[in-house]
């Protein structure tokens, strides 16, 4: 059962009344991917929004409510975690771990372990704790 329902929907809610943001010209040019680039030129129609119809410049109005940012889809806390005394820091009830990216598997794994056992929402293990430690027995 998610935690923080209530924050999720009031973003998703927020979310809704903001416009796409596109790269400009992205609908002109195949070459272009769609993500968001910021209009940087000096005559630029859209950093100006001179003329009707073009899409909204991304602003700092339209961030999501305060009290949800930083919460994962599933309503915990995203924290990043690069050793066991990290998770001691962390209450398992509202906090979810995601592994730093230069955590190894040995360290990994202990951290799983320890996280497994204290209950906590991993978002990026990459590891499962029964299959590894049968193949360290095999010593593979």
């Amino acid at each position: 059962m998610p935690i923080n329902k209530d924050l999720i929907e009031k973003r998703k809610r927020i979310k809704g009344n903001n416009p796409d943001f596109v790269r400009p010209e992205s609908w002109r040019y195949k070459r272009l991917e769609t993500t968001w680039r910021k209009p940087k030129g000096i005559d630029h129609h859209q950093r100006k929004q001179k003329s009707r119809g073009r899409p909204g410049l991304v602003k700092v109005g339209y961030g999501g409510p305060k009290d949800a940012r930083g919460l994962h889809p599933s309503g915990y806390t995203d924290n990043l975690v690069h050793n066991i005394a990290d998770l001691e820091k962390l209450d398992p009830k509202t906090d979810g771990i995601r592994f730093g990216h230069s955590v190894g598997r040995k360290k990994r794994l202990e951290i799983v372990a320890k996280a497994v056992e204290s209950k906590f929402k991993i978002f990026n293990a990459r590891v499962s704790v029964k299959k590894d430690t049968e193949a360290d027995k095999h010593g593979n």
